[in-house]
């Protein structure tokens, strides 16, 4: 006879502790503001990073071309491996593989997005009661999975005078026994930096001496500017392990076909024990990414032609670079100049004007009086800066940014 029993008198039907501690910064922040957008201006939203929204920046035709042959060879609508197809992640390892930080098929698991990849990363790494080093300001995806595992964050920081390089001092303060990993982005968002070859160097120092295994989040890899260069972490180590995350969505322009991956770079053996298990045990959970777009991922990586990358780099740049010139002119607001990503950083000098108290008022009276949006700093624990995205066109952002101009001398004392 069963033990069993059950003495329920009414229906109770609670939510779970992970969905009661997932939240979203941005939501959070966002959502309270209850200003609706100027009905006599129309509204431009400089707050999603997503360059699809205006048009102008489209994937190359030759990525179409090839999910188009994959969906009418019929060969490619099952489930795929839960850690992608073999062929795709050899494609991406051949794509992405350096002598300074080779790759293998073996060393590459395909995800649901950059995201997912995230995900997974950071649910192998950390138990419940550790804790993570995040950036600070830095994507507020990083704070919602943490939280939605029952891994405290710890913020390290970044320094606008610096060009938002990271804090290594400040760093280092944080770790201890529960430590159990470092989130890198690079190029970042929201600030839209690219770390120096050195800076790199000393923050692997820092993990070296402390053991530490680092997430390099580097989906906006390559999308550098004039004077700077990107280097992949696991290039400049063969001691610290690293786990790296990437995808289409920013440099392929196709966020919506939601295809990540995760490399590993494990030069002395140090995730064999556990961690490449532990990926594989999590990529379960989903049972494998896009199969049409992994099918297709050969012809993407491979045979697109290099100068649409170019010519991506070449539009995001000048598009910075209208921000930075007409921003920079405008009283009370000082232009932190991006070096690549998509992103711009911008602080406000509150005490400039006579009725702004801080980013969240700027970002509600900028909407209400303007109908522009933008994202305060705060949901990037950055407060009074505010971030703009500026992929849509020219003459949208020359719009938006004369809007801006008028608002502040309006409010400027």
């Amino acid at each position: 006879m069963s033990s069993n029993t059950n003495t329920r008198q009414s229906w109770k039907v609670p939510a779970s502790i992970i969905s009661k501690r997932t939240s979203n910064p941005i939501r959070a922040i966002v959502d309270h503001i209850k200003v609706k957008p100027n009905a006599n201006k129309s509204m431009i939203s400089l707050a999603l990073g997503d360059p699809t929204l205006f048009g102008n920046f489209k994937i190359h035709e030759t990525c179409t071309e090839a999910v188009s042959k994959q969906l009418h060879s019929y060969k490619s609508n099952g489930y795929p491996p839960s850690t992608g197809y073999l062929h795709a992640r050899q494609a991406v390892a051949d794509k992405f593989t350096l002598p300074a930080a080779p790759l293998t098929a073996q060393d590459v698991i395909i995800t649901s997005g950059c995201s997912g990849a995230l995900d997974m990363c950071i649910g192998v790494l950390c138990n419940e009661g550790d804790n993570i080093l995040l950036p600070r300001p830095g994507f507020s995806l990083y704070q919602t999975l943490a939280d939605s595992k029952g891994v405290e964050v710890r913020y390290y920081d970044l320094l606008p005078e610096n060009n938002w390089e990271m804090d290594l001092k400040q760093l280092e303060s944080l770790i201890d026994d529960r430590t159990a990993t470092v989130v890198m982005n690079n190029p970042s968002n929201p600030c839209g930096s690219v770390f120096r070859k050195q800076h790199l160097l000393d923050f692997l120092a820092v993990c070296e001496r402390n053991h530490l295994p680092v997430i390099a989040d580097e989906i906006y890899c390559d999308l550098v500017f004039s004077g700077n260069e990107f280097f992949p972490l696991a290039s400049l180590t063969t001691t610290v392990p690293v786990l790296a995350v990437g995808g289409l969505a920013k440099k392929y322009l196709v966020p919506g076909w939601r295809v990540g991956w995760i490399f590993i770079h494990d030069r002395n053996n140090i995730f064999n024990a556990e961690v490449r298990e532990g990926l594989n045990s999590l990529s379960q959970l989903i049972l494998g990414s896009n199969s049409l777009i992994q099918a297709a991922l050969s012809d993407i990586l491979h045979k697109t032609d290099p100068a649409f990358y170019d010519e991506t780099r070449v539009q995001l740049e000048a598009n910075a670079k209208l921000s930075t010139d007409i921003l920079s002119k405008v009283p009370g607001l000082k232009v932190i100049v991006p070096q690549g990503a998509m992103y711009v950083m911008i602080s406000i000098n509150v005490a400039e004007f006579k009725d702004i108290d801080n980013d969240i008022v700027f970002t509600e009276k900028l909407l209400g009086e303007e109908s522009v949006m933008c994202l305060p700093g705060s949901v990037f624990q950055c407060p009074n800066f505010i971030r703009i995205v500026f992929t849509s066109p020219p003459e949208v952002l020359q719009d938006a940014y004369t809007r801006m101009a008028e608002f502040c001398a309006r409010h400027h004392v």
